[in-house]
């Protein structure tokens, strides 16, 4: 069990205590493993797993916003949840309840680390389309790919969130890949963003398969019964790079690691390309006429509207 060392939040505190302390994050994602086990039954009919996502009001109204979206909507409103997931359709419903889950912890400004929520939302999603593409090509779980990439960040979450109730001062920068702000998260809080994501994921009730591979998304190598989902997150997060900040030349995975896992630097370029059109996509697919929705974080309020997520105070 990680403890903090010389951590200005505390003598001792393990880290799976810290996140138990968490004070504004939803426990909503603890949906997601069950979720994910009843799509895997063939017996499981559609109206269980509507009943499932109108167990919260949170995670209903994204469903029903997302099936309410140019993409889905053909110019034509559902007003239930059954409707939405109906409309959705039973290959689709798990990417879609995950991003409505994720996004009721991802879309929000993180101070610590200098970042708006929608760079945050933007890095989650673009990350999650570039494993699921990954995961495609290398025949790998598409679902378990795609929640392992939106989710990869969500160290950041939690580290942001007790930073702001014990020392709202700190600032970690990020030195850009492979490593971004790990050393300075670990020599300031005793432990790095990927450890404390998977932490929260356990604390979730998410199975190994999905935290482990964020918990080695700096250090596949480190995990060898999770080492392929580890792998792909680690070359899909060189492809989120590549995506959102196409003036960067972020570091190249490294060659082992990706001829273990079959893929040449051309070929990720190749990917980077589908992966930004995929983005672009569902940037514009998501709109909808939905009315704007204020939300007040510890760094001001934010306004979520169709065009995504703006800084109003």
């Amino acid at each position: 069990m990680l403890r903090l060392t010389a951590s200005p939040f505390g003598n001792g505190l393990t880290l799976d205590e810290v996140v138990r302390d968490l004070e504004h994050l939803p426990s909503a994602p603890r949906v997601l493993p069950r979720l994910k086990q009843l799509l895997c039954d063939g017996n499981t009919a559609m109206s269980e797993v509507v009943e499932m996502v109108r167990l919260d009001p949170g995670i209903a109204a994204r469903v029903l916003q997302f099936g309410n979206s140019a993409y889905f909507s053909h110019g034509l409103r559902c007003y239930t949840v059954e409707e939405a997931v109906n409309r959705v359709g039973y290959e689709h419903i798990y990417e879609l309840v995950c991003t409505a889950v994720a996004s009721q912890v991802l879309v929000r400004p993180l101070c610590t680390y200098g970042l708006e929520a929608e760079d945050l939302w933007q890095n989650s999603i673009a990350c999650a389309l570039a494993t699921e593409v990954l995961a495609d090509r290398l025949n790998a779980d598409r679902d378990v790919a795609y929640t392992v990439g939106l989710l990869h960040c969500l160290g950041m979450v939690v580290i942001d969130d007790w930073a702001t109730c014990r020392q709202p001062s700190l600032r970690l920068i990020s030195k850009g890949l492979p490593l971004e702000s790990c050393e300075e998260e670990r020599a300031v809080l005793g432990f790095h963003q990927a450890e404390a994501g998977a932490a929260l994921l356990r604390h979730w009730a998410f199975p190994p398969v999905i935290s482990e591979p964020v918990r080695w998304q700096y250090l596949p190598g480190g995990t060898a019964a999770h080492y392929r989902f580890a792998a792909l997150l680690h070359a899909a997060k060189w492809v989120r790079t590549r995506v959102l900040h196409s003036d960067m030349h972020p570091a190249t995975p490294q060659a082992q690691l990706l001829n273990r896992l079959g893929l040449t630097l051309a070929q990720l370029e190749t990917i980077a390309i589908d992966v930004d059109q995929r983005l672009r996509a569902i940037n514009r697919q998501l709109e909808t006429g939905a009315p704007t929705l204020s939300l007040l974080f510890p760094g001001g309020e934010r306004q979520i509207t169709e065009s995504g997520v703006r800084r109003t105070g």
